[in-house]
């Protein structure tokens, strides 16, 4: 009897080894550790890139705010006030320069909350009015939020007390001389009053301060050789808690640190130090500035300390260019 012989292959199975998988994973590590510095210089240029824009937007309309008026605008009556409807720009608007400024960023709707209403209605109105954010004052790059707490001290004299402000990342310049600016008259009749004795800012370096701004006539240093406006410092420790009095009041509110700065410091990067009077920025290596002629530049963070000083001075008779 024939016995058969059968042979039995057993099916090859395809697949990686444990040590084929190990090899494939530490390659596509290495890859994501090549790709991701690569992947996070696009991302910071491309906020950079939409900060420039910002302050070009803004420095834009702060050019036509000079068209129309004259001259730059002033920065409202003191942190106790905000943008008053009504009163139109000049020396009887409490509200900064953002507020004055809003008609020519197209934002008059927002220029025009509390109109027509009185009393508790409008106070409660110009409330809503702090709290009403603009995403050109935000620079991208800076991880906080375009609404943040306010201080204890966050309460206007026009105004029912906001439970969020809209903040600002940017600063006009008021040059480098601080006038002291406190909060104002106590009401909008005594601010108004001939009598009223307002503090003297005669020294203002800058282009934009207490009820007042300058003309272009005014910058003999020349235009091109002047910020205008540019990036404010923020303590990292204020991103998200009112601990920075320079990122702590709605960016309608009269001349405050949240939306004036000086040039007595060179511009510094976002640190965990309170720094309320200085330029400054998120970015790694320079914050952006303005200059009067409507030119947004880079500032490097090393920047010679006099060279700041005298580009934040109109009239100094320093020219310097950079």
């Amino acid at each position: 009897m024939r016995t058969t012989k059968i042979t039995v292959c057993a099916a090859r199975r395809s697949g990686f080894t444990l040590i084929e998988l190990l090899v494939v994973i530490a390659i596509v590590a290495l890859l994501l550790a090549l790709l991701m510095p690569a992947v996070q210089m696009a991302r910071e240029s491309a906020r950079q890139t939409q900060c420039r824009n910002n302050l070009r937007q803004i420095a834009v309309g702060l050019q036509n705010f000079h068209s129309t008026y004259g001259q730059f605008p002033g920065n409202g009556w003191g942190y106790a006030w905000v943008g008053e409807p009504g009163r139109g720009a000049g020396r009887s608007q409490p509200g900064g320069w953002i507020y004055q400024i809003l008609p020519q960023l197209d934002q008059a709707t927002v220029w025009a909350i509390g109109s027509g209403l009185t009393g508790t209605d409008r106070a409660a109105a110009l409330s809503t009015l702090c709290s009403t954010p603009i995403p050109a004052f935000k620079c991208p790059s800076r991880p906080s939020e375009l609404l943040g707490p306010p201080s204890l001290g966050a309460d206007y004299r026009n105004a029912a007390r906001p439970s969020e402000v809209a903040r600002t990342d940017y600063a006009i310049n008021e040059g480098d001389v601080i006038t002291g600016t406190p909060g104002g008259p106590l009401t909008l009749s005594e601010g108004d009053a001939p009598g009223y004795l307002w503090t003297d800012v005669s020294m203002a370096s800058g282009v934009s301060w207490l009820r007042d701004g300058v003309r272009i006539g005014m910058i003999t240093d020349g235009a091109s050789n002047t910020y205008l406006v540019g990036e404010k410092y923020v303590s990292r420790l204020g991103y998200h808690n009112p601990v920075d009095r320079g990122y702590d009041q709605s960016m309608y509110s009269g001349v405050d640190l949240d939306n004036a700065r000086w040039t007595l410091q060179t511009p510094i990067q976002d640190e965990d130090v309170i720094s309320e009077r200085s330029f400054g920025s998120a970015h790694a290596s320079a914050c952006f500035m303005s200059l009067c002629d409507g030119s947004a530049r880079a500032v490097s963070y090393s920047i010679d300390a006099t060279v700041h000083r005298h580009l934040g001075d109109r009239s100094d008779g320093n020219i310097v260019s950079f």
